[in-house]
């Protein structure tokens, strides 16, 4: 195969491991299944018994869809409502900030209306939890204004033979502690709720579903559709269940509790752990935003994944981060990180480019080995691999640097994709939302104009004319590859693009100074 071959073969699959492979199998955090931390099946019968809650889990939520409930307690501070309905659970969560607007123009609704809710309790008792799930709980107020100060709610519930008792504590900052107290011993579940549907038909290829993050620092996604059967986890730091942007999060679970994963009749997990006579943990429902989640409890940035590429996004967002306290605008921000990138890649980067004109040089020189050792190949190697070397020519060199730079851009792409930071978040004139596509398509267009300049000014010695006409094309699959990625994306790549064009110049110059220079001496010769 040649190097040009190559070359073309490394882009195909760069695009086609991208955009297919990301799409068909959505890149997820490590899910390690592991001696004590995970049992699956039958492994971990002894922990939970193998009756009704861990049996049918889809019959479990339509159970509870069709309980009567109404809003018992509301809860409200400049940046949330939240609600609690008259079965103790977190019914609703409406963020109230203009940036986080659904695509109908509608405040972003964290609960969704199907599924189980969080603080929802089921008790193996099916009489117990039958009567359980028709009579209210009632509460100590009923509208909590957080105003900055930490205010408390306790709903009691009075069931013939026990007494349910929940003080949930709610903080500015959207988490809340909860402790949860029974009048007898009873056997009972929590659940962690269904995941938040916010603007789903704009997932672009994120990974949506269950998050496990246990104290070896293992993160186990099962991702929408793909929950298979039961699995247990001990040893738990968080448990979440996310979209692209938001989460609802339970944390500071004793060690020894059994967390549990279930899949519904659509296999979607579904997430609930062991209760005791007396039990509390901490909880969060809201948007993942690094800062925020950082100042309410360090171990909750685990619920921010990045997929497979994480050793490298974590990092990069750290630096991007960093760059945005500089700067104080995102854009600016990846535009500064866009040109740090370059400049760590810029020596492979620079001797590829010089390997591809020497090629580009040689490439006469080849065509007259290939025309005397027609018909022998195994000398033709040999003589055109002694031409690279006398040259110091690498046919690989040209395809290296894109390859290193393709772990770097997924880093990017995972980065730019679940940064919630980014929401609302202008740029320039046009591009109000660095989050969602370019409404005017400029930046593709200008990411696609970019890359055909690059590609004009790149050498290239194709002898084959199909393979010239395919690399060509592009930056017009690019481009429509790039229309529908977040408008913070396309500019890392449009400005990457011109980085390599500024660099792509320079070395051109070399080659035509050295030239000169050549043509100069052999003429006062």
């Amino acid at each position: 195969m040649s190097p040009n071959q190559r070359l073309i073969v490394a882009v195909l699959l760069s695009v086609i491991f991208f955009v297919g492979y990301t799409a068909i199998f959505p890149p997820v955090a490590s899910e390690v299944l592991q001696d004590t931390k995970v049992q699956t099946g039958q492994s971990s019968v002894g922990t939970v018994p193998s009756v009704n809650v861990e049996a049918d889990a889809g019959r479990v939520i339509a159970a509870v869809e069709t309980s009567s409930s109404n809003n018992l307690v509301t809860v409200t501070n400049e940046h949330f409502i939240l609600k609690i309905d008259t079965l103790g659970r977190i019914s609703s969560k409406e963020l109230r900030e203009e940036k986080f607007r659904d695509k109908e123009d509608n405040h972003a609704q964290l609960i969704p209306s199907k599924g189980t809710k969080p603080l929802y309790i089921r008790f193996m008792d099916e009489n117990l939890n039958k009567e359980a799930a028709s009579v209210a709980y009632t509460a100590s107020v009923n509208e909590l204004n957080i105003d900055g100060n930490a205010k408390s709610v306790t709903l009691t519930q009075k069931l013939s033979a026990l007494t349910v008792s929940k003080k949930i504590t709610f903080f500015d900052d959207g988490h809340y502690d909860i402790v949860i107290s029974m009048s007898e011993d009873k056997r009972y579940y929590i659940y962690l709720g269904q995941r938040p549907r916010v603007n789903e038909d704009e997932q672009m290829m994120t990974v949506v579903g269950a998050l496990v993050y246990t104290d070896d620092e293992i993160v186990t996604i099962i991702a929408d559709g793909d929950a298979e059967g039961r699995k247990s986890f001990s040893g738990v730091e968080l448990l979440s269940a996310f979209d692209q942007y938001t989460a609802t999060i339970m944390y500071g679970l004793s060690k020894d509790r059994t967390i549990i994963v279930e899949r519904d009749t659509e296999d979607n997990p579904v997430v609930y752990f062991d209760g005791t006579q007396n039990i509390e943990f901490s909880g969060y429902i809201g948007q993942k935003n690094y800062k925020k989640l950082e100042s309410i409890n360090p171990i909750l940035t685990n619920a921010i994944e990045y997929g497979w590429f994480t050793f490298a996004a974590k990092p990069l967002f750290a630096l991007l981060l960093w760059l945005y306290g500089i700067f104080g605008n995102w854009g600016w921000s990846i535009i500064a990180l866009t040109a740090i990138i370059r400049f760590v890649l810029y020596p492979l980067t620079y001797k590829g480019m010089v390997s591809m004109q020497k090629m580009k040089d040689l490439a006469p020189k080849i065509k007259e080995l290939k025309a005397k050792y027609k018909g022998e190949p195994q000398r033709l190697n040999q003589a055109t691999m002694d031409m690279y070397k006398k040259n110091g020519a690498n046919p690989l060199g040209g395809c290296l640097p894109m390859l290193m730079q393709i772990p770097v851009f997924f880093a990017i792409y995972r980065v730019l994709l679940n940064a919630v930071e980014l929401q609302g978040s202008e740029w320039i004139l046009w591009v109000n939302d660095l989050s969602r596509m370019d409404p005017y398509y400029v930046m593709p267009v200008l990411m696609g104009a970019s890359m055909f300049l690059q590609q004009r000014m790149t050498p290239n010695n194709f002898s084959d004319p199909m393979q010239e006409k395919v690399m060509k094309w592009l930056p017009v699959i690019f481009t429509f590859f790039f229309v529908t990625f977040p408008a913070g994306l396309v500019l890392y790549w449009f400005v990457n693009n011109l980085f390599s064009i500024l660099q792509q110049f320079i070395v051109n110059q070399q080659f035509k100074n050295a030239k000169d220079a050549l043509k100069a001496a052999k003429v006062e010769k």
